[in-house]
């Protein structure tokens, strides 16, 4: 069985919100940034999900590299690389046309 692709961005995307409140939530444990062992444990975590769902992009390395940062943990880093994954990937994608409206083709002219 396979999951549908925008089944797997709006996991994605609920895993990274999830994620970011959790970080911002639980502000004693993870205020140190990259000296937390348990936020190291949860951007693995996480950077490992994103990957699994959505596949290696770029976006997820300044996500992963920002958290290692103290204070910078106040910041959905997640949560905006899951949207700009979400937005290019609508941008890259082909435009979707109806079955009735088929561009016409043209023929070629029969030579006798």
């Amino acid at each position: 069985m396979t999951v549908p692709p925008n089944a797997r961005m709006r996991g994605a995307l609920l895993l990274a919100i999830l994620a970011d409140i959790f970080q911002i939530a639980v502000f004693p444990l993870f205020v140190a940034g990259g000296a937390s062992p348990a936020d190291d444990v949860l951007d693995l975590g996480i950077a490992a999900l994103m990957t699994v769902l959505l596949g290696w992009h770029w976006e997820f390395l300044p996500s992963f590299l920002g958290k290692l940062v103290p204070g910078v943990d106040f910041v959905p880093l997640w949560t905006l690389a899951v949207a700009n994954v979400y937005r290019k990937q609508r941008r890259l994608a082909p435009t979707a046309r109806p079955l009735g409206h088929q561009p016409p083709t043209i023929d070629a002219p029969h030579r006798s």
